[in-house]
């Protein structure tokens, strides 16, 4: 697929398109890449999709912003920005994954009549997030979190081409997944220092330590991406994902909070990457809730 280029919310955004019809737009996280949807997107475009997967902002080749901004409300005006870009209207379906979660979740919250459906990959809502992250073991699966806050984080990241990438899928997808495709889409897209800034920004931003946990980053972010979705949503996890503990309780609360028509499921055998180390399987989930049949 060859890397088509729009202007959106004042970015220069680059994106990869395959298929024609409603919009799908799928957006990543870190440290990934549009690449993470490989097998998604013909899939939907199978299904009678257009898939549209962008580089976040900051992630090369997509432009840095020229304010600045990465906070999540940053990333929820680049995906309703989008879509307005690429022409989308009330049938479009926004998938989103790690990071992109809570920038899905504020898009669907902040203008819901842009999307129909919803999916979020390996990463709850805001209610079911937070209190899991601020635990013991919370902070010690998610440590690249506070890591990332210190001034050595880009200069450990970057070292030996990447290795710290190397380490972060090996701890966060399933024994036995070969990430190099992914490695390789990911690195390229934080070579840049201004890239890699970039995308440590997201954390400095969202879990700065002088107001990461307060009353007023839960009141700012319950704002931002904590309002239940309206549209159907789908939020799926691995079984070997060690980010969170997602029990069958976890799942009844997560679905109880979500409307009606909505599903969450854990896939067994896979890690935080489910789209990318058990396609097959993943994929069938989406396009069944998608089609209504979840």
């Amino acid at each position: 697929m060859a890397v088509k280029r729009i202007t959106a919310n004042r970015i220069d955004f680059a994106y990869l398109e395959l298929g024609a019809g409603p919009l799908a737009l799928l957006t990543h996280g870190f440290p990934m890449s549009p690449a993470t949807y490989r097998y998604l997107m013909p899939a939907l475009a199978d299904a009678g999709y257009r898939a549209v997967a962008p580089y976040l902002r900051g992630f090369a080749p997509s432009a840095l912003p020229p304010d600045g901004g990465f906070a999540v409300a940053d990333l929820v005006a680049d995906v309703n920005g989008l879509h307005e870009a690429l022409g989308g209207d009330g049938d479009a379906v926004l998938i989103g994954h790690d990071f992109s979660v809570p920038a899905a979740l504020g898009a669907a919250g902040e203008e819901a009549d842009r999307w129909s459906k919803l999916v979020l990959c390996d990463v709850p809502p805001f209610g079911v997030f937070g209190p899991m992250v601020m635990t013991p073991r919370g902070t010690d699966a998610l440590s690249h979190f506070w890591f990332f806050q210190t001034a050595a984080a880009e200069e450990v990241v970057a070292a030996d081409d990447f290795a710290f990438l190397d380490w972060i899928y090996r701890k966060f997808t399933a024994d036995g997944f070969d990430a190099t495709e992914d490695l390789k889409h990911a690195k390229d897209a934080l070579r840049g220092p201004e890239n890699l800034a970039a995308a440590l920004a997201l954390y400095r931003t969202t879990f700065a330590p002088d107001r990461f946990g307060t009353p007023e980053w839960v009141q700012e972010h319950a704002a931002v991406w904590g309002a239940p979705p309206t549209m159907p949503t789908l939020n799926l996890f691995g079984s070997e994902d060690p980010s969170f503990e997602i029990t069958d309780a976890t799942l009844a609360a997560i679905v109880d909070s979500l409307p009606e028509g909505s599903h969450a499921e854990v896939v067994q055998g896979v890690g935080h990457a489910g789209l990318v180390e058990r396609p097959a399987e993943v994929n069938s989930l989406i396009l069944r809730f998608l089609a209504g049949e979840l």
